[in-house]
């Protein structure tokens, strides 16, 4: 939970710095042809297959520019903003936090930034993927012992249990 709260509030100081970027975002990708923008937050989460809750929530952290509401107060969304929305999808499912896509973002959108500048967010998020896959497949080869040292019979002896339990052949029975 802590940390929930201190990657919003990494995400809502960069989402400041967004803000201040006016650089339009990357031409839409072509897929979007034939859509007539802008378009209400239904449509918006379908072309960009976000939910309409987190595409607020997104909005929210100001990972989208001022969205347009009509006068009815509602939101209005540009075909930029459903691109910047795949932008974050596809992020997210690379895995990247929430800070990380903020800066990504900004950095998407500002045409003078340094291709250095993305790589260093890229590499280091590459450096924590291989530190928690090295960290899985030791787990992995633990259970594998433990699966090997278990005869898996009708006895009630098993050594998964007690390796759970921190039974280990020095104490006694």
């Amino acid at each position: 939970m802590a940390s929930q709260q201190t990657e919003a509030s990494a995400v809502a100081a960069s989402a400041a710095k967004a803000q201040a970027v006016t650089a339009a975002a990357p031409a839409t990708s072509a897929t979007l042809a034939g859509v007539r923008f802008p378009v209400n937050i239904g449509q918006a989460a379908q072309l960009s297959g976000v939910s309409a809750k987190m595409l607020r929530y997104y909005e929210s952290l100001g990972l989208l520019r001022q969205v347009a509401r009509t006068d009815s107060g509602y939101r209005q969304y540009s075909a930029a903003d459903v691109h910047t929305l795949r932008f974050i999808k596809r992020a997210r499912n690379l895995g990247f936090a929430m800070a990380d896509i903020t800066e990504l973002v900004n950095l998407w959108h500002n045409r003078s930034r340094t291709s250095a500048s993305v790589k260093r967010i890229a590499q280091q998020h590459l450096d924590e993927l291989a530190e928690r896959i090295a960290a899985m497949q030791t787990l992995q080869r633990s259970l594998q012992a433990l699966l090997c040292d278990c005869q898996g019979d009708e006895r009630p002896e098993c050594p998964i249990l007690d390796d759970l339990a921190g039974v280990t052949d020095t104490l006694p029975p």
